[in-house]
């Protein structure tokens, strides 16, 4: 088992300013909370975190880094708490915990190639730092090297996770030799007969190709020497999967897989690695389009290197991999191999954000520049991956990628259109959320629906995708529509009934058809809507469909009526305190639907046998007569004419004794007299008090509510204008 000495000497190494009393203090906490736990090997748990530290270490990472190793299962796997880790070991240890618990809890449903690649851009965006994958890939290898203790499903499951999540990652961050180890094991438990199989082949052969590899390591020498050029010539295993994969992705069998047999040529500078490759060239002839230069063009990951392969007669294919030292570093431990960085300018890291989403992993070398502190490279590593996506999980485990800000509706619409039509809430994570919560990365997503739910117009400023907003739109025209087609139609049957003709006579199909032919609409439904859209007038419908001498009746018959109405309200006034503009003596009568009261804005309107009926100016009645505006009035107060008028209040106040008495003196102080009093109490100790009083203006009005908002205990004071929707018969329709 792996020492606590092992890994600090091993940090030492390589950092010899570190900080390894955090290391230690790490070490002791984490023994003590796992002290009792055993692995299935029989092994005492602590043996799995000084792995995964010791890993960790092999990567040259920061003590903070690997004391975070050492404590990554304590909050999930022991009765320690996040607080204990934030209070012992401060934020930045603590945040690298948490994000690996986060990462541990996230269940991998599919093996799908594309759902693979969402949980692991998932994985990257919910990792801020990205210490927290390299830990997480640590954890990850040291249990694949002790998988043979697990149980046949157990192990099925974690050797699909591990091809399909971890072992692509590690390759993403360029850490070769992770990437190798995790494939291996995961195939070889995945696969059993096949890993035997290409095992076996591989044996077969493998003291043959071991002297056939020092025999083309010996010429390479040897001209390497006459040109004066540098490098170390090794052998360069293929490793199971990668046999594997090759033979499934190309269609080939064993036989046909010629880079078995491969050397790694390691040399100085970039120039020696293109001499060394036109010294292979012109030992052996290279097959077209076998050479590729990742030097002029790195991979994502920043794997750098020239490849090459050859004919060695008599007819064996050999394939050449020639880079620098630290390109040799860096393609077996990646983004973990660099520990001096450069501060990137404000101009490279805009370009760089322009460039695809890894660019920021192929320009590292581009950027960096001598840094001494490990941790200051460390800083550039805080960055986030995936700015404007959220990955979440459908109750099943699926994942799906939303823009940043997308909210549940989203979610439900992309699911299917009636769940979003008919969403009424959602939970995530099992709790209710609003509809305008924004998703977060690793959220587990369930819609609620009620079949008589219908889409919110509102919903269009909430929602992120263009197919929620498409989905919502289209309900809502649809549903305007209809809406404006039965309106259409009231007002058309409405208008017929007005020259005393009966609707269903006047809108036969026949008739109705010859009228929609000139009217420019394709069908009834379409000239409806347009009619309850308010953008065709229905007496221009009227005026195809109603016989003419109809037409001209009515209006005979209209002004007739105005006449007789004009007349019969030229009486005396019922109340003196309103002028009406250029009419002298019209009878008038307030509103009961608003009780307008001197100081508010009036309006008349001519209400039949009734004389001029008055309204505030924003009464909502007056838009529902505006069908008829010849009726409506100008009116103005007559100041000059002193008359009470009934107002309604509303008083909120704590129920305590004499309040009641108190508000009644309040009012009677201003020489105002209550015409009627309701009062209503509650089990919270409140009181609620609605009096009717009678004012002359609105300026004594103010002065009522302003003495009683003085009085102690009184919470709310406030006017009420009740409207009551009229019917069309008050109007005198």
């Amino acid at each position: 088992m792996v020492r606590v000495e092992d890994i600090t000497e091993s940090i030492l190494s390589y950092n010899p300013d570190a900080n390894v009393d955090i290391i230690w203090k790490a070490y002791v906490y984490s023994a003590k909370v796992h002290r009792g736990q055993v692995r299935l090997s029989g092994e005492p748990y602590l043996s799995h975190p000084l792995e995964v530290a010791h890993i960790l270490t092999k990567l040259k990472m920061d003590e903070s880094c690997v004391a975070a190793g050492l404590l990554h299962d304590t909050i999930e796997d022991t009765i320690s708490t996040s607080e204990e880790i934030r209070e012992h070991f401060g934020e930045e240890i603590f945040s690298l915990v948490d994000g690996v618990t986060k990462i541990s809890k996230i269940e991998f449903a599919s093996s799908e190639e594309q759902q693979a690649e969402n949980y692991r851009k998932m994985i990257l965006a919910m990792a801020k730092d990205i210490r927290v994958i390299l830990i997480k890939l640590a954890d990850r290898l040291h249990n694949m090297r002790t998988l043979e203790y697990m149980s046949g499903d157990k192990r099925e499951k974690i050797s699909r996770e591990t091809l399909d999540i971890f072992a692509p990652l590690a390759n993403r961050l360029g850490i070769g030799w992770m990437k190798l180890e995790l494939e291996d094991p995961a195939f070889k438990y995945l696969y059993p007969d096949k890993y035997k199989e290409i095992m076996d082949r591989v044996a077969e052969k493998y003291e043959e190709r071991v002297k056939f590899i020092e025999e083309i390591a010996i010429v390479i020498n040897k001209e390497l020497d006459k040109a004066d050029v540098k490098g170390k010539v090794m052998g360069r295993p293929k490793h199971y999967y990668s046999i594997y994969k090759k033979m499934i992705d190309q269609s080939i069998s064993f036989d046909q897989v010629f880079d078995i047999t491969g050397l790694r040529i390691i040399t100085d500078t970039v120039k020696d690695c293109y001499s060394i490759l036109g010294i292979i060239h012109s030992i052996w002839k290279p097959i077209h389009g076998k050479i590729k230069d990742y030097i002029a063009m790195p991979k994502a990951n920043m794997y750098q290197s020239l490849h090459t392969t050859v004919i060695v007669p008599p007819s064996n294919r050999v394939e050449f991999q020639i880079r620098t030292e630290e390109m040799h570093r860096i393609a077996e431990n990646g983004i973990a191999a660099h520990w001096r960085y450069k501060e990137v300018s404000k101009k490279d890291e805009k370009a760089a954000k322009v460039d695809e989403r890894f660019a920021w992993l192929k320009h590292i070398l581009e950027w960096q520049k001598d840094m001494k502190d490990p941790k200051e490279f460390l800083e550039t590593m805080k960055i986030d991956l995936f700015p404007d996506e959220v990955y979440v999980f459908t109750p099943k485990g699926k994942v799906i990628s939303f823009p940043k800000g997308a909210t549940p509706i989203d979610f439900a619409y992309y699911i299917h259109t009636d769940v979003g039509d008919k969403c009424v809430g959602a939970k995530v994570n099992r709790k209710i959320v609003p509809l305008k919560y924004n998703l977060s990365n690793g959220d587990i997503i369930e819609i609620l629906t009620s079949p008589a739910h219908k889409p919110s117009r509102d919903w269009l400023k909430i929602v992120k995708t263009s197919r929620a907003r498409t989905k919502i739109r289209n309900y809502l025209k649809i549903e305007e529509k209809a809406r404006s087609i039965t309106l259409g139609r009231e007002i058309t049957e409405k208008e017929i009934q007005k020259y005393n003709l009966s609707p269903s006579e006047v809108l036969k199909p026949e008739a109705l058809s010859e009228a929609i032919k000139t009217t420019g609409f394709s069908n009834e439904e379409n000239l409806f809507a347009a009619i309850g859209y308010g953008r065709y007038h229905v007496h221009q419908l009227m005026m195809k469909l109603i016989p003419p001498e109809k037409i001209e009746e009515r209006k005979k018959r209209e002004e007739s009526r105005f006449k007789k109405i004009i007349s019969r309200v030229t009486k005396k006034p019922e109340i003196g305190s309103v002028k009406i503009k250029g009419v002298e003596d019209f009878l008038t009568r307030f509103a009961m639907c608003c009780n307008p009261v001197p100081g508010d804005k009036i309006i008349g309107f001519i209400s039949r046998g009734r004389g001029v009926t008055i309204h505030t100016a924003d009464c909502p009645n007056i838009a529902e007569l505006q069908y008829d505006k010849d009726r409506l009035v100008t009116v103005e107060w007559d100041l000059k004419e002193k008359t009470l008028h009934k107002v309604r209040i509303n008083i909120h106040t704590l129920d305590k004794p004499g309040i009641l008495a108190d508000i009644s003196a309040s009012i009677a102080s201003q020489g105002v007299n209550i015409s009627q009093a309701d009062i209503e109490t509650t089990e919270n100790k409140e009181a609620f008090l609605n009096f009717s009083i009678e004012i002359s203006d609105l300026d004594q009005l103010q002065k009522v509510i302003n003495s009683i908002k003085k009085l102690k205990g009184v919470l709310k004071v406030e006017r009420v204008k009740e409207y009551k929707k009229l019917k069309r018969a008050a109007s005198g329709k």
